[in-house]
C-alpha cells in the first residue's frame, strides 16, 4: 500500500515499550521511536494513559528529554495525555486504572503541562467529568488540544465541551460500556457534534468495518483522524501478557483483549496496519485515505507539509 507518511496521534507504546510504565527508560523510548519510524509512521504522539500524576509527569519529561537529545522533534512534536481526567465508571474507564482518575483542576493540569515542557499537544478528558468545560477552556488558553472520550457524556455535555473549545473525540466508538442506551449515548453524541473531529481506531477490532463507514460518512473525510492506539504488545506473537496494568490476551488475528474486564487493551497494530484495513474497506479514494491518515492530523496539530 502507498504511504505518504502516516501521522498517529495516539501511540501507547511499541514492541515491548510502554510509555506509561513505572520503569520506562530513555533507551526504551529511543528504541521505540526508531522502530515506529521504520514501520511507516512518520510523525506520532507518545501517549501516556491514566496513572499517578507523579509517574505520568516523570515519563513525560523522560520522553521529551530523549526527543530533544536526539533531534527527533520533527517526528515526535509532543505528547498525548489520555487521562487521568476521564470517567471512572466501569466501561467508560476501559483498561485505565480507576484508582488514578482525578478531577481536571488547573493545578493537576499544570503538573502535566510543566512536565511536558510546553509540548503537551492533546489531553483526553471526559466531557461529563467535574469541571470539564472550565478545564477545556484552560487547555485552549494554553494552546493544548482538548479531546473528549472515555466518558458517558450525553449530547448536551459533548456540545458544552465543543463550546468550551474541545476539538477532538478520542477513539469514537470505544471507551464506553459494551451495552449502552440505543438512542442516547456518547457515540451518537460525538457523531452529532459537527465541530468535533473524530479520532477512530481502524485496526479491524476496535470497530467493525460497517461502523467505520458510518462514522466517516457521517463526519465527513475532513473530520476523521485514524489512530492506532498501539500498545507495548505491537509486534508481539499471540499469547497472554500484561500491558497497561491489564491481563491481556493477544489473539492470532491481532485482537488484544482483557477477558476479565471484557474490554480491549489498546491495539497490537501500527497506523500502517490500520490504514491497510481502512483501505481494504474499498470506499475511500487515495486522497481521502491521505486525509484520514495524515493531512487532518497535521492540520489539527497546526503542522505544515514540508
Amino acid at each position: 500500500m502507498f504511504n505518504p507518511g502516516w501521522v498517529d496521534l495516539q501511540v501507547n507504546g511499541h514492541n515491548g515499550v510502554d510509555y506509561s510504565a513505572d520503569d520506562l527508560s530513555a533507551d526504551e523510548v529511543l528504541k521505540s521511536i526508531e522502530e515506529l519510524l521504520a514501520s511507516g509512521t512518520e510523525i506520532f504522539l507518545p501517549t501516556i494513559i491514566t496513572g499517578s500524576l507523579e509517574k505520568n509527569s516523570r515519563n513525560a519529561a523522560l520522553i521529551m528529554d530523549v526527543v530533544e537529545k536526539h533531534g527527533l522533534q520533527s517526528h515526535v512534536p509532543g505528547l498525548h495525555f489520555e487521562g487521568p481526567f476521564i470517567s471512572n465508571l466501569p466501561g467508560a474507564v476501559g483498561a485505565h486504572d480507576p484508582d488514578f482518575v482525578c478531577v481536571p483542576t488547573i493545578e493537576n493540569i499544570d503538573k502535566l503541562l510543566d512536565a511536558a515542557r510546553g509540548k503537551a499537544k492533546i489531553i483526553t478528558l471526559g466531557a461529563d467529568v467535574e469541571n470539564a468545560p472550565e478545564a477545556i477552556a484552560y487547555l485552549k488558553s494554553k494552546h493544548v488540544i482538548a479531546s473528549v472520550g472515555h466518558h458517558m457524556a450525553d449530547y448536551e455535555q459533548v456540545r458544552s465541551a465543543a463550546d468550551a473549545g474541545a476539538l477532538l473525540l478520542t477513539h469514537l466508538g470505544n471507551g464506553c460500556p459494551n451495552l449502552i442506551d440505543r438512542h442516547r449515548n456518547p457515540v451518537y453524541a460525538g457523531l452529532a457534534e459537527e465541530r468535533l473531529t473524530a479520532m477512530i481506531i481502524s485496526d479491524g477490532h476496535h470497530l467493525p468495518g460497517e461502523l467505520v463507514r458510518i462514522i466517516i460518512r457521517t463526519k465527513g473525510t475532513d473530520k476523521i483522524i485514524i489512530t492506532s492506539d498501539a500498545s507495548s504488545l505491537t509486534g508481539f506473537p499471540p499469547g497472554e501478557y500484561s500491558t497497561l496494568g491489564n491481563r491481556a490476551v493477544l489473539y492470532p488475528n491481532g485482537k488484544l483483549f482483557n477477558p476479565d474486564k471484557q474490554c480491549l487493551v489498546g491495539s497490537a497494530s501500527t497506523i500502517t496496519m490500520c490504514m491497510e484495513f481502512l483501505a481494504s474497506l474499498d470506499f475511500l479514494t487515495m486522497d481521502e485515505l491521505t486525509m484520514a491518515g495524515r493531512t487532518n492530523a497535521l492540520n489539527i496539530l497546526k503542522l505544515t507539509e514540508a
